[in-house]
């Protein structure tokens, strides 16, 4: 765990709320210039180089701000590396540089479960899920969700006033109440549980942010249990990714006849442990949290996903569904440890400039390319 002094933490502030940089690339920019203040101070010249595209640099000024609005609403900025930062987002290739908090951090230490479903729920689905919420809290494990309606916000509700406690992940600004009708809901949880989110103050939820939301939902909790879901949700992309880092999934099973049940079912078809309460839920935790210690200290930095190594080949036509770029790959099965102009690249990767320099500056970033004069590039030994 690091104590960052002022200057480095609203350097670390500023460098993840740049236009480009996303959790990957911010640690890679750590890791290539040694500090946030580096990194933040070559971002002007690395847009200017093309190596990343232009847009905005976000000020020290903005992250003093930042801070203020956090200390004004009750809640605090929690870096990565910081003491107190949720150990389980370690598991995590690219955990929030930036978290926002509000409420006891440290609920996220002891045991936790997710329980998510369908916005539209059923009446018995948003029963249910209260009552598990409100007899897994009881027995002292912390229930997480994401606010939305339906499940999310029945789950809060049963777990709020039980020892564990609830915790909810929003995918907007923590100074935002989303869905509105959860506002004192939200201020609730916030007073007697935890609120999170890596979204800046006052940003709107966007569609883009949700699924993002659903990684931290499965990395902070030991297991998911998706009460309703239809057959294309988000409720099952949370218990997709829970199954991913390792994490329990299980599911409610429901009758065919209704679309809210057929996600669920689905789940059940595939291997996720069906529960009908509580208590089988919490015999299947049993033994749960020694298995599922972090890898590595919540503190160090992430273990992130390498571009490919590739020779000089034909690609296979498959290659997209491999889980790597394809024009990372293309880039890197032309070069060679000899220059080559970047306008060369592009004609040879059939790809726009713009999205050449993107990935050149991921490859420099893992220290797999070596620039030369007159815009030229070459792999590096290795």
């Amino acid at each position: 765990m690091a104590h960052f002094g002022a200057e480095e933490k609203l350097a670390r502030i500023a460098l993840a709320r740049s236009s480009g940089v996303g959790p990957i690339r911010y640690f890679r920019l750590l890791r290539r210039f040694g500090s946030a203040l580096a990194a933040h101070r070559a971002l002007p010249d690395l847009m200017a180089r093309g190596r990343l595209a232009p847009g905005r640099i976000g000020s020290l000024e903005a992250a003093e701000r930042e801070l203020a609005t956090a200390a004004r609403i009750g809640a605090r900025l929690l870096l990565h590396g910081e003491p107190g930062y949720p150990a389980r987002l370690a598991h995590l290739a690219d955990p929030p540089p930036v978290l926002a908090v509000r409420g006891d951090i440290a609920l996220c230490e002891g045991p936790a479960v997710a329980i998510v479903g369908a916005r539209n729920a059923s009446a018995n689905g948003r029963a249910f899920a209260r009552q598990m919420a409100r007899e897994l809290a009881a027995a002292g494990i912390l229930v997480i969700s994401g606010l939305a309606r339906g499940i999310d916000t029945a789950a809060h509700e049963g777990a709020s006033a039980q020892a564990g406690g609830t915790a909810a992940v929003v995918a907007c600004g923590l100074d935002i109440a989303y869905p509105p009708e959860n506002a004192e809901l939200m201020r609730m949880i916030g007073e007697s549980g935890l609120l999170l989110s890596e979204r800046p103050f006052g940003e709107p939820p966007r569609a883009r942010h949700f699924p993002r939301r659903n990684r931290l939902i499965a990395a902070l909790s030991l297991a998911v249990v998706v009460v309703e879901a239809a057959e294309r949700s988000g409720s099952l992309m949370t218990a997709r990714l829970a199954g991913e880092l390792g994490r329990e999934v299980m599911a409610v099973p429901g009758t065919p006849l209704d679309p809210r049940h057929r996600g669920t079912n689905r789940l059940l078809r595939e291997g996720a442990a069906l529960v009908q309460s509580a208590a089988e839920v919490l015999e299947l935790l049993d033994g749960l949290p020694e298995a599922l210690q972090p890898p590595m200290a919540a503190g160090a930095m992430p273990v992130l996903p390498e571009p490919p190594r590739v020779a000089r080949r034909e690609l296979p036509a498959a290659a997209a569904d491999a889980g790597v770029s394809p024009l990372l790959e293309r880039l890197e099965s032309c070069l060679a440890p000899e220059p080559l102009a970047v306008d060369e690249l592009v004609r040879q990767c059939q790809a726009s400039a713009a999205d050449v320099q993107e990935a050149l500056l991921e490859l420099e970033l893992a220290g797999r390319i070596a620039w030369h004069p007159g815009n030229r590039v070459s792999r590096t030994a290795g």
